[in-house]
């Protein structure tokens, strides 16, 4: 049986959570950009996605496990309808972070973001509290934070990709579930919303223009001591200092400034963020990203110089990635 369209981007009982704490004018505001970006599928793919997902089998899961790597639904299917499931999930291709496992079908994303989130895990108490992941592709990391009790994710990101991408893992995994993907980005934080008790910006930084009013944003968005998890691309260094990509940077365009951790430091500093540390600091492996059935562009192992792996192609210091948690006031 196919599904009715008219369930997609049910967002009414965040707006009224939002409204009922006293930030209504804020849902308001929410509710107002994400229809327009929901209106606004300049290249017709919006249109070709809300198609797919009405094509999903119509299948509840008889277990949800959303605190293991692979976040996962199981249950009962045919074989029809697993093999009409794995078509239907490759139209919403490339898929970048998971991993996912919906009734036998494992979604071997290109990201092993279970590993990022088994580096972090222990240094943010999540439970009962309200979680913004900004640049939360399609949701992946908010059904963990689900898991480790938080009571509502509110994620944001531009691409509509992943906002179907999390439409589609929500069918499954709990369309009622507190967790919701957005598509806007960390433009839509006014000035002192001080709503949320922990906010998340992990790999989102270095592709600002402004790293500092990027920063601004995430500390306007928490509540008086609430809590940041900032992941982002660093270079090594004991002395303040930034690097500045030439161009491309491991083939991306969009990456403008890689702090050392110390110069990461000042500019939390600066931005009003206290108690700062430094919990993680890992070098990506190609086995953390890569090509795989389920993303089958270029990847990791493509970016790296193939002669020396501790470069990118562009002769830049190959991709290290740093973990902090910081206070906001």
């Amino acid at each position: 049986m196919p599904l009715d369209a008219a369930k997609l981007f049910d967002f009414d009982r965040l707006f009224e959570d939002l409204t009922a704490e006293g930030f209504g004018d804020w849902a308001a505001t929410l509710k107002r950009e994400t229809a327009a970006a929901l209106s606004s599928d300049g290249h017709g793919s919006l249109t070709t996605w809300i198609d797919a997902w009405t094509k999903l089998p119509d299948i509840a899961a008889d277990t949800i496990r959303l605190d293991q790597g692979a976040v996962e639904a199981t249950g009962l299917i045919s074989d029809d309808e697993r093999a009409e499931l794995r078509t239907t999930l490759q139209q919403f291709h490339p898929w970048r972070k998971g991993p996912f496992r919906l009734f036998d079908i494992d979604i071997d994303t290109e990201w092993r973001s279970d590993w990022k989130w088994d580096r972090l895990q222990n240094h943010v108490e999540l439970r009962d509290r309200r979680i913004l992941d900004v640049g939360c592709g399609n949701g992946y990391f908010g059904w963990r934070m689900l898991a480790a009790g938080a009571s509502l994710v509110l994620g944001l990101d531009p691409f509509l990709l992943y906002v179907m991408q999390h439409e589609v893992l929500r069918r499954y995994l709990g369309p009622s579930c507190p967790n919701y993907v957005l598509p806007a980005t960390d433009a839509i934080i006014p000035p002192r919303l001080n709503a949320f008790d922990v906010t998340f910006s992990m790999g989102v930084l270095y592709h600002r223009t402004s790293p500092v009013d990027h920063l601004k944003a995430l500390h306007d968005s928490l509540k008086t001591g609430g809590q940041l998890v900032l992941e982002t691309l660093i270079v090594d260094g004991d002395a303040r200092r930034v690097l500045v990509p030439e161009g491309r940077y491991a083939k991306m365009r969009n990456v403008w400034f890689l702090p050392t951790v110390p110069m990461l430091e000042l500019w939390l500093r600066r931005t009003k963020f206290t108690d700062i540390r430094l919990i993680d600091i890992t070098a990506t492996s190609t086995d953390e990203q890569r090509s795989t059935d389920w993303m089958t562009f270029e990847s990791l192992p493509d970016f790296l110089d193939p002669a020396d792996q501790t470069k990118t192609i562009e002769g830049y210091p190959a991709p290290v990635r740093a973990i902090l948690t910081a206070t906001g006031t």
